[in-house]
């Protein structure tokens, strides 16, 4: 579990709720079933509009990256490709092809069956940085739905606001149901800015951010199978791979 992610949206919306009450009103006149309907309906068919069932699909698929820590050690990933470069060592590359079916992840499997094949190394590169940018493709468009979602319910809000001085409008006469409009009115835009600055675009960064350094290990694990079909010696590939980890901390 992302700690900081449950923090941030806890923190966020109880700071709101907390200034409410500071204000003298109280939680339940936020609890607006009306102006919820409008603001997430609205903002959600907004996004089915927009994107094809796949990216939506992707974009519930990659919110558990937001949520939880999935990052994999690139040190746990460079013992393994140093594993395969001994064992390409000792008994020759060709070796390689069974322990593909047990690679802890896609691109080493897909790159260990292309070496011990004995592909050609041009075409093991742009095969793998393919399979590569198709990921990094797919992450892009699921975080861009949730992104696209705190840029479309602000303005969703907006509307709900219209809807509700509208009802209004229409009963001046009617003291008694002045109230209810004007709180739709207010309510739907406070739901739909929160939700695009609390949940909706935090997100949408959070996943976009958490994607980079997993692409950064299977740039990881690119560079390694490539070595390993080099001939390059494992104490070599090692130190090249580190290389990677350093730029990693250094950023950080």
């Amino acid at each position: 579990m992302d700690i900081t992610t449950i923090v941030g949206i806890v923190v966020g919306i109880g700071g709101i709720l907390i200034g409410q009450i500071l204000e003298g009103g109280n939680i339940g006149q936020l609890m607006q079933i009306t102006a919820a309907f409008i603001v997430f309906g609205g903002t959600f068919g907004a996004i089915i509009v927009s994107f094809p069932k796949e990216d939506l699909i992707n974009a519930g698929k990659f919110l558990k990256i937001a949520f939880f820590n999935e990052v994999v050690n690139p040190k746990e990933v460079i013992n393994e490709v140093i594993g395969y470069a001994q064992k390409a060592r000792k008994e020759g590359v060709i070796a390689l092809e069974k322990d593909a079916r047990n690679a802890s992840d896609p691109i080493l499997k897909m790159g260990l069956e292309s070496v011990s094949d004995g592909a050609d190394p041009v075409l093991v590169r742009d095969m793998l940085e393919t399979k590569l940018s198709q990921m990094e493709e797919e992450v892009k468009r699921g975080a861009k739905v949730w992104e696209s979602a705190g840029g479309y319910s602000p303005t969703i809000g907006i509307i709900g606001a219209v809807l509700g001085l509208i009802q209004v409008m229409q009963n001046l006469s009617d003291p008694s149901k002045l109230g209810a409009g004007i709180a739709v009115a207010f309510v739907a835009t406070v739901y739909g800015v929160g939700f695009a600055n609390l949940i909706a675009i935090p997100i949408s960064t959070k996943i976009k951010l958490k994607a980079e350094k997993n692409f950064l290990i299977k740039t990881i694990m690119i560079e390694g199978i490539l070595a390993i079909q080099a001939g390059e010696s494992p104490a070599l590939i090692e130190r090249k791979l580190n290389t990677f980890c350093l730029d990693e901390e250094e950023a950080q």
